[in-house]
């Protein structure tokens, strides 16, 4: 279950689990913008000499059936947020992400200025923020909508760092929740997929370093991470119940960043559906 990786200096990895056929690439409507202006996202007011040195910005939107992708670029900042299609297309969902671009747009915009006023106070040069949420279309149930998000951001340090969000709309409820909501717990989830996640996830370690993984052996990132620490996200294969678990791993967690980000699928198991609340049991199968 690999997916595309983003630029090399993002270093991300896409979110998986994806069934036949239902996969959505967020980038599909940044490539199809048309320059419009997004009023809606406008530069919060300044006031005093911040005012004055407030920057022009070009700012992109794309006019998506139902989606949206919001790309700002200009000498303070970069910005980009976008949903699919499958997630506008529920009113109470894009009213969710939209409050999430604008509160992300504000927060970026507020730092990027303080930062730069320190730097020139201090005179040292200011390199401009970054703030990119890609949100993607992982799979599409008729109760159920899972959601998965690249999220990378950069404050004038050395690099930038990626990390991962996900979400689920449950149909029926018609309200957002987080996959872990629908277990029993987040120990008795642990238990269940620990062992195969520790097993996949050295297999894919020993892939990228061309040596064993030794657990035991003392030396850095050759240990087990604890799954339920990490960015969890609900796949299907057949296209009527969940079947995938993915587990998306950020930098820094497993490896050293330069090895970038993991992204480990696992079948559920009879494991798994016996941690699951009783409630949303008949949404999950047992995979391949």
């Amino acid at each position: 279950m690999r997916i595309g990786r983003w630029a090399a200096a993002l270093v991300l990895v896409t979110s998986a689990c994806q069934g036949g056929g239902d996969a959505s690439d967020p980038r599909a409507g940044a490539e199809q913008a048309t320059t419009m202006p997004e009023a809606a996202i406008t530069l919060p007011e300044a006031t005093g000499t911040d005012a004055a040195a407030l920057p022009s910005e070009s700012v992109s939107g794309a006019a998506l059936p139902s989606g949206r992708s919001v790309e700002v670029s200009n000498d303070l900042y970069e910005f980009t947020f976008s949903y699919p299609d499958a997630a506008g297309a529920i009113p109470q969902l894009k009213d969710l992400l939209d409050s999430r671009l604008y509160a992300a747009r504000d927060q970026l915009a507020s730092s990027a200025r303080d930062e730069r006023k320190a730097a020139r106070q201090e005179g040292f040069p200011y390199n401009p923020h970054s703030y990119v949420a890609k949100w993607a279309e992982v799979t599409n149930l008729p109760n159920w909508l899972s959601l998965s998000a690249e999220i990378y951001t950069y404050t004038g340090g050395a690099h930038g760092m990626s990390a991962f969000d996900s979400l689920l709309w449950d149909r029926r409820a018609e309200t957002a929740r987080k996959p872990r909501d629908l277990f029993a717990s987040t120990d008795a989830l642990r238990q269940a997929i620990r062992e195969p996640f520790c097993d996949a996830l050295d297999k894919e370690r020993e892939k990228r370093r061309g040596e064993p993984v030794m657990r035991g052996s003392g030396q850095t990132f050759t240990e087990c991470i604890d799954p339920i620490a990490q960015t969890l996200i609900l796949g299907s294969s057949n296209g009527e119940t969940f079947d995938r678990l993915g587990i998306l791993v950020g930098p820094y967690e497993a490896g050293p960043y330069a090895e970038g980000t993991y992204d480990i699928t696992l079948p559920v198991t009879g494991k798994v559906m016996a941690v699951l609340k009783p409630q949303y049991r008949t949404g999950f199968s047992v995979g391949q």
